[in-house]
């Protein structure tokens, strides 16, 4: 196995997944099997290398190998990709040779815009991460974007969400070549969930770019502040002076969805809010966002997230933010401070 590394990647997905398949060779060892042992190099086609960070590694020659990791780059929304993809080139020339010579490609979150370029994903499923998904599917039309899945292999290229799904691929990596228990027993030591399924559930969409213009922002703002209104596309319609056929038209063609379905994802991202950040109920949840069917709610929260109400706030809630306040306490005489006052627990 082989990981490239290039100017600007990320060092950390350099490196992570050589450093989860090292835990798993000794965890097979520990568990009576024969150590697996993966012979694994840093390579490029450059003689030094400096990733993101500014910290130099230290690489080998490109080689033939079974497997080649392309690590993701450091992109910001704002960022000249073309300006970026254009200065790594020789990248893409060497990620082109190895899928030709049958090395299976591996690329870790936004890595997969340099698979795209070397021509590896057109007529493919793949998925990359969700901060750049749109724009990943905007400039490659010709690749099926899965922007919810976590890992995608496709006639033996792989490409991974953001960040820390290089885990997930690399569990899959050792359960297939150690067995499920090596697999399980490595996560647990490195305190890796191994049962995700979907990135779904940590999309912050209020970190995605506005998509639309003016007619169709305006109708995404008018129906954020009815998020408990019933949906209604005549009075909608009516409202921004329009026909419903030409409601659903415009709205559709610059938004890319319908107004209802724009209103579904608003009302999850409320509801994912108050999971977080409260303790009401998921009845009362589902009330305050407009649902009065408790299991209607769950099943489009669940499509939307891929978790179900409940399970999403036990992974996501913000223990650090008490949503109700506490009752007050009357504390017995014996709890007054040195000073003489009275001292109770402060309302959060």
């Amino acid at each position: 196995m082989s990981v490239l590394a290039y100017p600007g990647c990320f060092g950390s997905e350099v490196f992570g997944v050589l450093d989860l398949l090292t835990m798993a060779g000794h965890v097979a060892a520990a568990r009576g099997a024969e150590e697996s042992s993966y012979e694994v190099s840093v390579v490029s086609p450059r003689r030094r290398v400096t990733v993101s960070g500014g910290m130099g590694i230290g690489v080998s020659a490109m080689r033939p190998a079974d497997v080649l990791i392309v690590p993701g780059f450091e992109l910001s929304p704002a960022a000249d990709l073309d300006t970026t993809l254009a200065n790594l080139k020789p990248e893409v020339t060497s990620i082109r040779a190895h899928a030709t010579a049958g090395t299976a490609v591996v690329s870790i979150c936004v890595g997969a815009f340099l698979l795209a370029e070397a021509g590896l994903l057109a007529g493919r499923e793949a998925t990359t991460s969700w901060l750049y998904a749109d724009r990943f599917a905007r400039r490659y039309a010709d690749v099926g974007v899965r922007a919810e899945e976590l890992v995608v292999t496709d006639r033996g290229v792989t490409t991974t969400a953001a960040f820390s799904a290089m885990y997930d691929f690399a569990l899959r990596f050792i359960r297939e070549h150690d067995g499920p228990r090596v697999a399980r027993s490595t996560a647990r030591i490195a305190l890796l969930d191994d049962a995700r399924s979907t990135q779904a559930a940590y999309v912050d969409l209020g970190l995605l770019p506005a998509v639309g213009s003016g007619f169709s922002l305006g109708v995404k703002r008018w129906l954020d502040q009815r998020l408990a209104a019933r949906y209604d596309l005549p009075a909608l319609a009516e409202e921004f002076g329009v026909s419903t056929r030409t409601m659903l038209r415009r709205f559709g063609d610059e938004a890319g969805e319908t107004p209802l379905a724009y209103l579904h994802s608003a009302r999850v991202r409320r509801a994912r809010h108050l999971l977080e950040t409260t303790d009401r109920t998921v009845a009362r949840i589902a009330g305050d966002v407009g649902y009065r069917d408790a299991g209607a709610f769950g099943q489009v929260f669940t499509r939307h997230t891929g978790q179900q109400p409940s399970t999403y706030r036990a992974t996501f809630r913000r223990h650090d933010t008490p949503a109700s306040p506490a009752p007050r306490t009357v504390v017995p005489p014996s709890r007054q401070s040195a000073s003489g006052t009275t001292t109770e627990p402060a309302p959060t």
